[in-house]
């Protein structure tokens, strides 16, 4: 179905919105099947012409007092928090999540700007005097030049700032290739930094595809590459741009679990898990997928999450009291069904089917799915499937889970339910991820901390914000001084 009035989107670059010449793709909203815009892919001409303008921006930037750069975050924290709501909805019409889900996403956005206004201090170097007789030694952080950054359609409002507030506010340019399912958060949010104030050309905001991302990885102007999506494309990104001498962050897929201890308070645990598992869908590379209770636990902990979700209530994003809403196209609705087909072909035993709660709407929904008897060869267990699909393998010690969570070829993240501190400490010790809840469903750090993926979850070597984020988008330069 296609709305009466859908309009052609526009890239942001050189401080205007542009027409493209690039061919335009449908943006559908995910629980009425609607199109609701067109997104153009960009011409690899315009990438270029994007990407010059971007370093002339640049190389006046980065000679801006820091203190005077981070205004312009200042003032767009203020009106990302006016229009908190508004962007809140556009997020849930065009990704497919819940409002709730939506205005969360977006406070954790605001967060990271927040982090990012700090720059003067998370900018300071170090220094010594006397080093040697005489001689005093400093270290200083300089900004690289043009980055870009690659993100995915789950968190369009969040995740381009997780890159783009700490890039621009080191002094450097910035160029954003959201994912074209969902690009008109970037959009708003876009719209919202040029009335901030940003100099023309410090942020910018490109649409396209593959094409598109190929020609920022290759041109010889950007310096650095974020991007975050799953890991086969995220081990291309990293290889093909440090292969042209980038620096590279690259976070890639996940499968992630969550161990239940005997001893942990079920009702707690069961929400916990309600929410990683089946929160947006299951569409967040921090969703817990594979559920390992531990020993007598399993029968009545099963029992009350397979109550919990056939209760969850699925529809429109948008409508009050919808416990989660759809995936974001019809395409990938099918992919995560075709897991489900194949969960049950290897032998799995499904405890509640979201194939049963898609009804009759043209939008792209599929409820909860819960399979018991899942074992580790199974591919629903080894492969990330990004929707709302938990599998259960049952162990019966601490140790085994153990075993099992670090034999997976992902280590994103991991959370531990209990009530006892030695098994929660040893877990958190032993376990082999980047991130790890104790008690919690998704072990998410703040904007201060770094997101920090191990393994085929992540290639490079710094992650995202944090303090992590200031050392990426910066050269650190050494400084010896001597005076006679």
């Amino acid at each position: 179905m296609i709305a009466s009035a859908v309009r052609t989107l526009k890239n942001f670059a050189g401080g205007r919105w542009e027409s493209s010449a690039g061919e335009p793709r449908q943006v559908t909203n995910p629980s009425t099947g609607e199109v609701i815009a067109q997104v153009p892919f960009a011409t690899p001409a315009e990438v270029d012409k994007t990407v010059r303008a971007a370093h002339e921006a640049y190389l006046q930037w980065r000679e801006v007092p820091v203190v005077d750069r981070v205004q312009v975050l200042y003032r767009y924290k203020a009106l990302l928090e006016k229009h908190a709501d508004e962007v809140a909805r556009i997020l849930s019409t065009e990704n497919g999540k819940t409002l709730p889900d939506a205005l969360m996403e977006v406070r954790r956005a605001i967060q990271m700007v927040e982090v990012a206004c700090g720059m003067p201090t998370l900018m300071m170097g170090d220094s010594i005097e006397n080093v040697s007789r005489g001689i005093d030694s400093q270290t200083i952080r300089q900004p690289l030049g043009v980055c870009a950054g690659i993100t995915p359609f789950n968190f369009p409002a969040m995740v381009p700032m997780w890159m783009f507030p700490f890039a621009i506010a080191c002094g450097n340019s910035f160029i954003l290739k959201p994912s074209e399912k969902v690009p008109l958060t970037p959009e708003r949010t876009a719209e919202l930094l040029e009335e901030a104030g940003v100099p023309a050309g410090v942020y910018s905001v490109i649409h396209g595809g593959r094409e598109t991302t190929d020609a920022l990885m290759m041109h010889p102007l950007v310096r650095a590459v974020s991007f975050v999506g799953s890991s086969p494309v995220a081990k291309h990104v990293y290889e093909t741009s440090a292969k042209a001498g980038k620096r590279v962050q690259a976070l890639g897929g996940a499968k992630n679990h969550l161990v239940v201890m005997p001893d942990a308070d079920l009702e707690k645990s069961v929400e916990a898990i309600m929410s990683s598992a089946f929160g947006a869908a299951g569409e967040r590379c921090l969703a817990g997928s594979v559920l390992v209770p531990v020993g007598e636990v399993a029968e009545p902990l099963l029992a009350k999450l397979v109550a919990a979700a056939n209760a969850l209530q699925v529809g429109d994003s948008l409508a009050p009291g919808v416990g989660m809403g759809p995936l974001v196209t019809g395409e990938h609705r099918g992919k995560v069904a075709g897991y489900i087909e194949k969960g049950l072909a290897e032998g799995a035993k499904p405890l509640c089917d979201g194939r049963k709660s898609a009804g009759e709407s043209e939008g792209f929904f599929l409820g909860p799915t819960i399979f018991d008897g899942v074992t580790p060869k199974m591919t629903i267990a080894r492969e990330e499937i990004f929707g709302p699909v938990l599998s259960v393998i049952r162990v019966r010690t601490l140790d085994e889970a153990i075993s099992l969570v670090n034999g997976s070829e992902f280590g994103n993240t991991t959370s531990i339910f209990t009530s006892d501190g030695k098994s929660a400490r040893d877990y958190a010790s032993r376990v082999e991820c980047g991130m790890v809840g104790v008690n919690i469903g998704v072990a998410a750090p703040m904007a201060f901390f770094p997101f920090s993926g191990w393994k085929n979850s992540f290639f490079g070597d710094l992650h995202a914000h944090g303090k992590d984020a200031v050392a990426f988008y910066t050269e650190q330069k050494v400084i010896m001084t001597r005076w006679f």
